[in-house]
């Protein structure tokens, strides 16, 4: 075997092992934006735990046969970049979504979440939707609240029964 296919076997293999261990692979198209921009955007992955990586189309589309992500596929036109999201699912849709918010070039595409298959308007309503850590935040916050009146409640309550002893 030549040296050129064992090297783009590897990369294959390479990739299969970053879709393996996904939740979310999101596509974007990434022209147009500038060195500064595509550090800044690396930098917000890499914060966030997403793994953000371009590769060659074809060997996306070798390592993606026969899984979940090979939806994916038909997609792999022109320049893409993926981005993996290995903790929380929603969390590339969400970063590719706010930054381009403020850099028009970047284009979310499509992208496989837990298993399902998104067209472009679906990952963007998906990116609306709170990271687990959100809803548990707002959860506790919900809860914390009739806790404290009924503790400040109580609290008063006796401050009443000590002031009448």
């Amino acid at each position: 075997m030549s040296k050129n296919f064992e090297n783009k076997k590897l990369v294959v293999d390479e990739i299969k092992g970053k879709f393996q261990g996904a939740k979310a692979a999101v596509l974007v198209d990434y022209r147009g934006l500038n060195v500064a921009q595509t550090t800044e955007l690396r930098k917000r992955f890499r914060e966030a735990g997403v793994e953000y990586k371009v590769y060659k189309n074809n060997l996306v589309k070798l390592a993606i046969k026969d899984t979940e992500f090979e939806p994916l596929e038909k997609d792999l036109l022109g320049p893409n970049a993926i981005a993996f999201g290995y903790e929380d699912a929603v969390t590339p849709a969400k970063i590719i979504k706010d930054f381009a918010k403020d850099h028009k070039q970047l284009e979310l595409k499509t992208g496989v979440i837990e298993g399902e298959y998104y067209d472009v308007t679906k990952i963007v309503e998906i990116a609306d939707i709170p990271s687990r850590d959100e809803l548990i935040a707002k959860f506790m916050g919900s809860i914390k609240s009739p806790v404290s009146n009924f503790v400040y409640l109580l609290s008063n309550i006796i401050e009443e029964k000590e002031k009448e002893a």
